[in-house]
């Protein structure tokens, strides 16, 4: 055997060695957030037992939400004036009749932070970059991993997304998200303006510790158990997230939202767009519509 040729068989097994076996984990050097993850509960986010959170709902059932009435709490100190009254008046169209536009019923793109507390979700870390699938009409977001938001940002559904690790913790910093048709921060019909600025932090907990979220989110939301793995006891993943708005909100307010482990192993057909009979609003879900290619 040549030198040459002794040298690119020693590469080649150096290389080989390199690469963990399949189904073997690479070395950890960030968390693992893989897996698909869900939190169908309805409104959804979950209230911190103290300090300014999100908002409940005034319509009650057997103590907790209401998901038929959505009638967001407008005395809630994190709201200005304005904002209040917008929240107390979707309310009141809530309990008259079917209830108000929200992205999820007209098929629009959800935005940041009502799509967090979604029906399913999937997280794809790739070094530089992050990509998340959201089962609800499939929508994407898509994260750059150690960078800075542009000088110049121009608005989109999900904003400018830039990410970075703290140890075991994923944080998120969005800013820059449109504020469209029917757009709204939660499913109380709660306002957003171009200076919304949300901040989301993911790390997984115990089972154990993640009961306390479960808590909360039974408490308000209620438990809802379709698709999720009963017999799961492996680590949960949690997001706690912080809203700031200085046209919106007196104050900036965070909230939790503690996913469980998803029962199934491939994404199901969940589409709203190409389905707007689906829906019972006064009339057909007003789907994005473009008049212009946009590219």
């Amino acid at each position: 055997m040549t030198g040459l040729r002794q040298k690119l068989l020693m590469a080649c097994l150096l290389a080989g060695a390199a690469i963990p076996e399949w189904g073997q984990a690479a070395p950890a050097t960030v968390p693992d957030f893989s897996g698909m993850w869900a939190h169908p509960s309805l409104p959804g986010m979950e209230p911190l037992a103290s300090g300014p959170t999100s908002l409940v709902n005034l319509s009650r059932r057997n103590g907790r939400s209401n998901q038929l009435q959505l009638v967001g709490d407008y005395h809630n100190p994190i709201l200005k004036p304005e904002a209040a009254a917008i929240v107390k008046k979707l309310g009141e169209e809530s309990l008259a009749h079917y209830g108000y536009h929200t992205p999820r019923n007209q098929c629009w793109p959800n935005g940041v932070p009502f799509v967090l507390p979604t029906a399913g979700m999937e997280m794809f870390q790739q070094g530089d970059h992050i990509t998340i699938h959201y089962l609800v009409d499939h929508q994407v977001r898509h994260v750059r991993m150690n960078a800075q938001h542009p000088a110049t940002i121009t608005p989109s559904w999900y904003g400018d997304s830039v990410g970075h690790y703290e140890g075991d913790t994923l944080v998120i910093d969005t800013v820059g998200i449109k504020a469209g048709p029917f757009a709204m921060v939660d499913w109380f019909g709660t306002p957003q303006s171009p200076a919304l600025h949300v901040t989301e932090r993911y790390r997984l907990i115990s089972y154990q510790d993640a009961q306390e979220g479960y808590a909360r989110d039974a408490k308000e939301n209620g438990r809802n158990q379709q698709g999720f793995d009963p017999d799961y006891r492996g680590r949960v993943l949690q997001l706690l997230f912080t809203v700031d708005d200085r046209n919106v909100f007196t104050t900036p307010w965070s909230a939790t939202v503690t996913y469980r482990h998803m029962t199934q192993d491939q994404w199901l057909e969940n589409v709203c767009a190409e389905n707007p009979h689906k829906y019972g609003t006064e009339e057909d879900a007003q789907v994005p519509t473009a008049t212009v290619p946009d590219f």
